[in-house]
């Protein structure tokens, strides 16, 4: 290397508009090799370490680590796994930082007497939040040994995704449903009849079978029709034909409709669900208590004409 391009550490610094201390610190950091040492022993760089040195500081200017540059450096397609990552986190803190900033808008625009509530509520939520709590409230309420399959299908439908920018009722609502999901649930009567040992019932079948009926159920919801008979109400009533076994008759909807009303209700969390997810998507509650007031209806006109 020609002495007439030999730069010491200072003129790479100055040539690069940096400190000695960040020169020494990425060629320290084996990010920068060194051209060459003098003969007592200091740092000498060539030209081609200044367009390394902007690379460096260009690389870092997008926050990215230092192992993270080196990788780069050594490596050209490592560069796009490297801003796809940058950019994972970079939305992580950017939803939780409007997480936050709708939280407190929410406590800071309530009614002074509101503002211990909510306090507790939002305290209680990370940020950005997570829906795990709702996902180990519903393992707790349904049936156990679901088959994997049915079980994430209906987790899909009855675990709402979290808006990126919510508004502060957004928060309220989700603050309250994880409230609501974290409370514990007193003994195995907080579960519906049908998912007690000793009902004869098969669960993959049901969930399967109920999955689709709401699936009918949600076009009818949308378009603002009322309850009534149909594909969407027998494909209800089959599912829990289908996992007891039993043949869909006159008598097992009366007794359905019976133990349906019976069971614990989960109307408060459905609630606050499309208090997330706005009227546009209904809720598999929804869908459910449209599809029982078919039911009934359908029981009722059956009653008034024998």
């Amino acid at each position: 290397m020609s002495s007439e391009c030999v730069w010491s550490i200072g003129e790479l610094a100055e040539h690069a508009g940096v400190t000695v201390k960040t020169v020494r610190f990425y060629s320290d950091s084996g990010l920068l090799p060194e051209g060459a040492r003098s003969a007592g022993g200091h740092r000498r760089y060539g030209p081609e370490a200044l367009e390394r040195l902007r690379l460096i500081r260009s690389l870092r200017s997008l926050d990215l680590p230092v192992p993270e540059v080196g990788r780069v450096l050594d490596r050209e397609d490592a560069l796009e796994a490297a801003i796809e990552g940058q950019l994972l986190e970079v939305g992580s803190r950017l939803a939780e930082l409007r997480w936050r900033e709708a939280a407190l808008q929410l406590v800071r625009d309530c009614a002074p007497e509101e503002r211990a509530e909510r306090l507790r509520l939002v305290g209680a939520v990370a940020t950005p939040p997570s829906t795990a709590s709702l996902v180990r409230f519903w393992r707790l309420w349904l049936p156990p040994r679901l088959p994997a399959e049915v079980l994430a299908r209906f987790l899909d439908q009855a675990v709402p995704e979290l808006p990126e920018a919510p508004t502060p009722e957004q928060v309220l609502a989700f603050a309250r449903l994880h409230a609501m999901v974290t409370a514990v649930c007193a003994g195995e009567n907080c579960q519906p009849v049908v998912h007690r040992s000793g009902t004869g019932y098969r669960p993959a079948v049901l969930y399967d079978g109920l999955g689709e009926a709401f699936a009918l159920a949600v076009p009818e919801l949308r378009a603002g029709r009322g309850p009534r008979e149909g594909e969407a109400l027998d494909c209800f009533v089959a599912a829990y034909a289908g996992a007891r076994g039993v043949r869909d008759t006159t008598g097992f909807r009366r007794a359905l409709s019976r133990e349906l009303a019976s069971d614990p209700r989960l109307d408060r969390y459905w609630q606050l669900v499309a208090e997330l997810n706005g009227p546009s998507a209904p809720t598999p509650g929804a869908a459910h208590d449209w599809l029982r007031e078919a039911l009934d209806g359908q029981l009722t006109g059956r009653a008034a004409a024998a």
